[in-house]
């Protein structure tokens, strides 16, 4: 069993943040895959289903970002999981708007929701970090992450979060080479020329029919035209 946690911040007022994005993410793949509804429990919501023959159950800390571990550690321990059996998606300022990594153990980088999280739990589980880009200078953070995606960036998430659904499957097998690459499919399809056949070359234009010789004249005929000349 698997323990998939987005992070983010309940409430309408954040929904469409980029700090929101772990939220979005777990919200697709449930909604794509069929999971049963969310419900309240473990300092959040928690619905859970299946990927493949991977049970999973999915967790949104309603506890707000800087206090999410509290929420992952009771989940955990109801569970009797270990941190490796966690998988969390979150935003990340350091990876460029749509740019998708998958990391297992190690730091936190600053960020609150993580932070909480070893706290709680330690440091050996995994991660999906969802790059957001960064807004140039670090006084601009705060208010970056919790502002809402721009319109112009709704065609990319839309594709990032269908590709996230995609790989879904081989993220919970531990295969995060293949989850990776399902995500670029969707984030980079193929042209729409490629993989068609070239079109044939235009025929080139009929040849005039080419006119019969006439047949050679007899010696009378031959006469005949002197004559009349």
């Amino acid at each position: 069993m698997k323990l998939f946690v987005g992070l983010g911040n309940p409430g309408t007022r954040y929904q469409s943040n980029r700090h929101n994005i772990g939220f979005m993410a777990v919200d697709r793949i449930a909604a794509d895959h069929g999971f049963s509804p969310w419900r309240a429990k473990f300092q959040g919501q928690t619905c859970d289903g299946r990927l493949d023959d991977e049970r999973i159950v999915m967790l949104k800390p309603m506890t707000f970002m800087n206090l999410s571990g509290q929420s992952v550690g009771e989940a955990m321990r109801f569970h009797k999981l270990e941190p490796g059996d966690v998988v969390v998606f979150h935003d990340e300022l350091d990876l460029a708007p749509g740019k998708v990594r998958a990391k297992s153990g190690g730091g936190h980088a600053g960020h609150n929701g993580l932070k909480s999280i070893h706290a709680h739990i330690g440091e050996g589980y995994d991660r999906v970090r969802l790059g957001i880009g960064h807004p140039g200078h670090k006084d601009r953070v705060a208010g970056y992450v919790l502002d809402d995606f721009a319109k112009a960036d709704q065609d990319w998430l839309d594709d990032l979060l269908r590709g996230i659904s995609d790989g879904a499957a081989d993220l919970a097998r531990g295969d995060a080479a293949r989850f990776l690459n399902a995500v670029a499919l969707r984030m980079a399809p193929a042209r729409s020329g490629e993989g068609k056949p070239p079109k044939a070359a235009p025929a080139p234009p009929a040849a005039a029919p080419e006119q019969a010789d006439e047949p050679p004249k007899s010696p009378l005929q031959q006469l005949i035209d002197r004559f009349r000349g």
